[in-house]
């Protein structure tokens, strides 16, 4: 990836604001910063969806609703209701933190079922909507990941996620990237938390990551233009 552009890797990034304290001036600059620097989406709560529909219409940035957030706990029914109310308001695509519980006792069923119920709604959409499912990897062991995994990649969804970035055990690691590209074939790799340099983004885009989300993406994209003049 050594002559990737500017452009080129902020098309990769889902430029993130996923603050509780939030405001619709934040998400407004949000927006702006996103067209700016052409960032490939904006990843916000689905409180703020229709607004940033809004600012983002007749752009290529496509609005990416957060559902679960941050703990991955809620049902079925819940989850697959929010991610239906987030794309009627304009969502173009869904990261859905993951039943957490399921991926450590290793329930199949559970796990499965609440990923088909949410990736039905999403694939019934036309044009479809993307799902991306967060299994909070820093939190897991080895063998919970290749779990969580095997089930996603069983039952096709788009990406896996590494994490919400909101958990104390840690974010995204070249190492849980390349494991989740070798235990998922069919599905993509977003890696998310604690991305705060171009270097970082890099060695993820090169282990195998097609989406970086972060909180830091001009801080991202500055410091490589900066490194690119060098």
């Amino acid at each position: 990836m050594t002559d990737m552009n500017q452009n080129q890797l902020a098309g990769y990034i889902d430029h993130t604001l996923l603050g509780a304290t939030a405001t619709s001036e934040q998400i407004k600059q949000l927006c702006r910063e996103a067209i700016q620097y052409h960032f490939g989406a904006i990843s916000i709560n689905g409180r703020w969806v229709t607004l940033a529909g809004e600012e983002l219409q007749g752009t290529s940035v496509k609005v990416d609703a957060v559902v679960s957030l941050p703990l991955g706990g809620d049902s079925t029914e819940t989850k697959a209701a929010a991610a239906k109310d987030c794309i009627f308001a304009g969502a173009d695509e869904i990261d859905m933190v993951a039943d957490l519980a399921s991926i450590i006792e290793g329930d199949r069923q559970y796990l499965a079922h609440q990923l088909l119920a949410v990736l039905k709604v999403c694939r019934s959409m036309r044009p479809r909507v993307l799902l991306k499912v967060i299994i909070e990897s820093a939190a897991l062991t080895d063998e919970q990941k290749m779990f969580a995994a095997g089930v996603a990649n069983d039952c096709d969804v788009d990406f896996l996620k590494t994490s919400t970035g909101m958990n104390a055990a840690g974010g995204a690691t070249v190492a849980d990237v390349k494991l989740l590209r070798e235990y998922a074939p069919n599905c993509r790799v977003k890696a998310a938390g604690g991305i705060r340099t171009a270097k970082q983004a890099l060695e993820l885009i090169n282990a195998g990551a097609e989406r970086i989300g972060t909180s830091a993406s001009v801080q991202i994209i500055k410091q490589f233009e900066a490194e690119q003049q060098q």
